[in-house]
């Protein structure tokens, strides 16, 4: 069965605690090279059949449900291939 995927973000100009947290714990590890972590959501909807009508209805749900507007953003919306979902 198709899924949808659904990527969540904090917006840019908000602290991420946890994202910061993880970035000090790399520091601590000798692993400088990944100077900044951002830590969003990712959603998997999964659907009997993909159509513009899905789509838009998992759109309206990413910016009503699944994400809070003031303090995040809907990155992206996209079909998952089969071995890209830990759906089975």
């Amino acid at each position: 069965m198709p899924v949808i995927v659904v990527e969540v973000m904090p917006k840019p100009e908000l602290l991420d605690p946890a994202g910061k947290a993880v970035a000090g714990t790399l520091a601590k590890r000798g692993d400088a090279e990944f100077t900044a972590v951002r830590i969003g959501k990712r959603f998997e909807l999964t659907v009997d059949e993909v159509t513009d009508a899905v789509l838009a209805q998992a759109q309206k749900l990413a910016d009503d449900l699944l994400s809070n507007a003031v303090i995040e953003d809907v990155v992206r919306i996209y079909v998952a291939s089969s071995a890209e979902s830990a759906v089975a």
